[in-house]
């Protein structure tokens, strides 16, 4: 375990270089520490930005130990010429978000378990990167050799009950490639098994989510089984239907961004228009591997 600066909180625990462990407990555990005992450094990682992380344990500790132990380590770390500290507060650790606001620093960004809160220490402009900006959407385009294409009416959302036939969408999680999403989506709304193709065509739109924008891909997808199942939760009906009578509802034809996802679709039928395809590769950041969309055209691989 790493130190960092002369003392460091691990665990519940805050350790020094020459003490024995002390522990910090709540009130209803066992005496508080004083204040010259919590006179200590928050442990921290560097990060590649001449900051630092600090990431919390879900052990309880009161708000003043807490306080204590921030000043300290802000102080060492301008010391050090620490640019931004970045503090992973677990849910569990909620009465410390307060106290942690009213010394600098502020929301970042929020998961289901964590807020992450950042303050920036020189005096120079904050360089701090923002939250992400952007969610990613996929829409399936699925042909049968009937030219048929694979359309549901939703049970939720701004075209229930409107009698609308829609490709299927959905939302890409965490860690989840485009390419597998897609196939996930088609398969839980309607039941059918697939085989990613190509991304035909991708949209940017603003404000579509939480103040957040959206990069939605259209993704073509071959189909691998035909019986359908719809999802009972969210998918009224589906089916496959005739691609002219999808395109001839008023519904896209009101629409300019439906009108040109038709009409990429319709020369992907008929002109050999050309999309996007999937090349797996090794990514340099982490073990796992990720993709490249390509047009292929004039290459060689």
């Amino acid at each position: 375990m790493a130190c960092t600066g002369l003392y460091q909180v691990h665990r519940g625990q805050v350790w020094g270089f020459l003490e024995s462990p002390i522990l910090y407990m709540s009130s209803s555990a066992s005496p508080l520490l004083s204040e010259k005992q919590v006179d200590r450094i928050l442990e921290a990682n560097n990060d590649d930005y001449g900051g630092v992380i600090v990431e919390m344990t879900n052990e309880p500790m009161e708000a003043h130990v807490f306080v204590s132990l921030l000043r300290a380590s802000l102080s060492h770390w301008r010391q050090l010429g620490k640019k931004g500290v970045w503090i992973k507060m677990p849910i569990e650790l909620v009465n410390l978000v307060e106290p942690a606001v009213k010394e600098g620093f502020y929301y970042h960004h929020a998961e289901s378990r964590y807020v992450m809160l950042v303050h920036w220490l020189p005096s120079t402009a904050n360089t701090l990167p923002a939250n992400a900006s952007h969610r990613v959407g996929i829409g399936a385009f699925v042909m049968n050799e009937k030219n048929e294409v694979l359309v549901v009416q939703e049970k939720v959302g701004k075209t229930h009950g409107k009698g609308v036939w829609k490709f299927p969408t959905g939302v890409v999680d965490e860690g989840e490639d485009i390419c597998n999403a897609a196939v996930r989506e088609v398969k839980e709304e309607t039941g059918i098994d697939s085989k990613f193709v190509e991304v035909i065509a991708f949209g940017q739109r603003h404000k579509s989510f939480f103040e957040k924008s959206d990069l939605f891909f259209v993704c073509m997808l071959q189909p691998l089984s035909f019986n359908l199942w719809p999802q009972e939760a969210e998918i009224e009906a589906a089916q496959w239907m005739p691609f002219e009578e999808y395109t001839a509802q008023p519904f896209v034809q009101k629409h300019e961004f439906l009108r040109y996802i038709a009409d990429v679709c319709l020369a992907k039928r008929d002109r050999g228009y050309s999309g996007f395809s999937p090349v797996p590769m090794a990514s340099s950041f982490s073990q796992t591997k990720s993709y490249l969309y390509l047009n292929r055209q004039g290459l060689d691989f």
